[in-house]
């Protein structure tokens, strides 16, 4: 299996091996972005370890060097205007500047850069399509949690209701670029399926069609939505859904990029990929539900910033306890090996591994640990095993304190009335019939958090489909829930959510939602599969439905693999006079044989879901990934839906707000772009210049020397709604330039 944190790492490093210049040393240039990508995967004593001397940001005041250097950068404007800087006026930062993209460059940067007084100075250009974070082996993200406001919070006012969608395009373009970047990377060009739900309006600032039953505010500014929106038909207003706008993008980048490259994305041996584009509103159950997997479990439980970062109480050889921060990532393999089982299962392999250490390294004799309290009183006899203890240390710690959580706050039977709501089953696979029975002690409860709370709510609703307003204000009432988690609850109408029943309306409560999930679990506590299990598995059989996961193409009929692939690509650049400095990464072989299948959730991704498709990728026989605009916990989940109204106004996200300016015209995409990476920071010195004459240039630059990247070639994407422009008159023109005098 291709693991993208290896993929990832292994580009980096190849472009910068890739460079070798005659004095062996080179400097590396980064932006911030860059760097904390570099940072995600690499170690600074690895990149030190290629000849690099120096790593220095591009917006810092340097020193002109000797060396040459690798600029390893986003492809803004002001990142290019940065470059030119380097070598205008007069000014020689470095040597010579070997420049490395994180994503592809904009056709008009390139021919900016083509023109300027840089162009003698640069040894090769190259794009990596990395611009996405390898969490886990199977996981990315887009780190960019403020999209969930981007997609499902109400315009504030009709007025700006025009603002809004733009602003909602310019975001969906931007997750575009980053799932081609995915694809790129893998070397896959995936068939599309999206999610259409039939029984759903559509999404956030696109929708103009008829809301479900909800509160007073989501009525109200559909209303106003509606207005603003009036020119357009019923017909296609009905298919704005963003997970097929969003979809329809990726297919257009797709063809984009495969039509530069026309050996992208076929391999004889592999199954042709398939590409889900979701979004959040599939499974909102899976966001409530306590998750008893010890991965789900401590980021629910516990404070674990970003997913990664734990801090807790280690004690030293010398009996002092101090506070340390773990990183929990691929790196620690106890964490790999035990984050998707049960609790109770990871327990228990924590005290096995333990056991087993003793016995080997530190010669003890007996019985060994039989629970976490033993466990942690041998540990502060063991201090010539610094490394050893600290990992058993660490997940002693967090397993601990999630099973205290678990006693103190009566989780058991939380999670009862949970697993009954969101699978519409008991435990025995019966109908449940006093739910509301059971719940209302746990609400009326001062010891259970408002938040459980609300939890139990949301699932409660979901699971009848709506229920009367009385009832709902009953339930708040017995919780005494807050204003701000009432809005929570609420909130999720502008998700599809039906929230509201009429007395009279059927009521669908002995609807089970999977009557096979009900009964076939060791744990009855652990019933609930997330909905993305069902729509795998029902893909690979043959049986998902295509009207709700349409293909934005349809694949041919035919048991053979749909596309084929050489094993060794060669590459067509979109310019075919392209400058000597340019060349594309090319695609190394690979020897997996097994279909590879991509799942992106626009909106945020739960840790059930990664574990699913962690588990499905064995059961199935797949290599299986799945990414997301950010991971998303439950407790983060609860916070940005009280905010969902405000447009995310006191989030961690969006502090302020989306910007709800009314009457704005869209902007021109690479300018959103440019905002989205801007770092504020002068560039002095960018000066416009005119293309060398070929007798001004003592020697042709010397080419990049290429590397085992899997980007076929360079390419721009046309970043607009219409259709793709007709790139062989581009090339007859750009012959036509002769730029570079080849």
């Amino acid at each position: 299996m291709a693991s993208l944190i290896d993929l990832v790492r292994s580009r980096f490093l190849d472009a910068i091996r890739s460079v070798n210049p005659p004095g062996k040393w080179k400097i590396l240039v980064v932006d911030e972005h860059s760097r904390k990508l570099l940072s995600a995967t690499l170690k600074q004593y690895d990149i030190l370890q290629e000849n690099v001397t120096l790593i220095e940001a591009i917006t810092a005041s340097r020193t002109p060097q000797t060396q040459e250097a690798i600029y390893l950068l986003m492809p803004t404007s002001q990142n290019v205007d940065r470059i030119i800087s380097d070598f205008s006026g007069g000014r020689k930062q470095y040597a010579a500047a070997h420049l490395f993209f994180i994503q592809g460059l904009e056709e008009k940067l390139f021919q900016k850069l083509s023109s300027s007084a840089a162009e003698p100075h640069l040894k090769g250009l190259q794009d990596l399509y990395i611009n996405f974070w390898p969490i886990e082996s199977r996981v990315f993200s887009l780190q960019n949690p403020s999209t969930f406001f981007q997609f499902y919070s109400p315009p504030r006012n009709s007025a700006s209701v025009k603002h809004a969608r733009a602003r909602l395009q310019e975001e969906l373009r931007f997750i575009s670029k980053s799932i081609l970047d995915v694809c790129v990377s893998l070397g896959e060009c995936p068939y599309v399926r999206y999610y259409l739900p039939s029984h759903r309006s559509p999404l956030g600032p696109l929708a103009v069609t008829q809301a479900p039953k909800a509160p007073e505010t989501n009525t109200r500014w559909r209303t106003n939505l509606a207005r603003g929106l009036e020119s357009r038909t019923e017909e296609e207003a009905a298919n704005s859904h963003l997970t097929k706008l969003l979809a329809f993008m990726v297919q257009r980048d797709l063809d984009e990029y495969k039509k530069l490259n026309p050996d992208f994305g076929t391999d004889p041996s592999r199954p042709r990929a398939v590409l889900f584009i979701t979004d959040r509103s599939l499974d909102l159950l899976a966001p409530f539900v306590h998750e008893f997997t010890y991965q789900a479990m401590c980021n629910d439980l516990l404070t674990i910033v970003d997913g990664s970062k734990y801090t807790y109480k280690f004690q030293s050889s010398v009996g002092a306890y101090e506070d340390k921060v773990a990183v929990l990532s691929d790196a620690d393999s106890v964490w790999t090996e035990i984050r998707h089982m049960h609790m109770r299962e990871a327990i228990d392999k924590l005290m096995a591994d333990f056991n087993a250490f003793l016995q080997e390294n530190a010669g003890f004799k007996g019985e060994g640990a039989a629970t976490l309290n033993d466990m942690k009183d041998m540990l502060a006899n063991l201090p010539q095993y610094q490394e050893q203890r600290e990992k058993f240390s660490l997940h002693l710690n967090m397993a601990q304190e999630c099973m205290d959580i678990f006693e103190r706050n009566n989780l058991a039977a939380l999670a009862a009335i949970e697993q009954n709501c969101a699978t519409g089953l008991t435990s025995d696979g019966k109908t449940p019939k006093t739910l509301v029975e059971e719940m209302v002690p746990l609400l009326d409860n001062k010891d259970i958090s408002n938040s459980n709370k609300a939890r139990i709510i949301a699932l409660y609703i979901q699971y009848r489909d709506g229920v009367p307003d009385e009832d709902r204000r009953r339930l708040y009432q017995h919780a005494r829930l807050p204003v701000a988690d009432q809005d929570a609850i609420n909130g999720l109408a502008h998700m599809g959510v039906r929230l509201t029943r009429n007395p009279t309306d059927r009521d669908p409560k002995k609807r089970s939602r999977d009557k096979g999930q009900a009964i076939d679990d060791d744990y009855e506590l652990s019933r609930f599969r997330p909905a993305l299990k069902s729509i795998l598995e029902e893909h690979c059989s043959g049986k998902l439905d295509k009207e709700t996961f349409p293909f934005v193409r349809e694949p041919p009929t035919s048991n053979t693999p749909a596309a084929a692939r050489l094993a060794t690509p060669t590459t067509t650049s979109l310019r075919s006079a392209k400058p000597s400095w340019h060349r594309p990464a090319r695609s190394g072989p690979t020897t997996e044989i097994k279909q590879r299948l991509i799942v992106f959730v626009a909106g945020g991704m739960t840790y059930s879901e990664s574990r699913t498709i962690s588990q499905l990728s064995a059961s199935l026989g797949k290599d299986i990934f799945i990414g997301s605009t950010h991971t998303v916990s439950p407790k983060q989940f609860l916070d940005d839906l009280r905010v969902l109204d405000l447009g995310g106004v006191g989030s961690r996200a969006l502090p302020n707000g989306l910007n709800s300016e009314g009457g704005e015209e869209p902007r021109e995409y690479q300018s959103c772009y440019d905002q989205r990476y801007f770092i504020n920071a002068p560039v002095h010195g960018v000066r416009e210049q005119a293309v060398p004459a070929q007798s001004d240039r003592a020697s042709k630059p010397r080419p990049l020397p290429t590397s085992s990247g899997q980007s076929p070639a360079h390419s721009t994407t046309s970043l607009h709604t219409g259709s793709v422009g007709n790139r062989e008159d581009d090339k007859k023109k750009e012959k036509k330039r002769n730029f570079f005098h080849f």
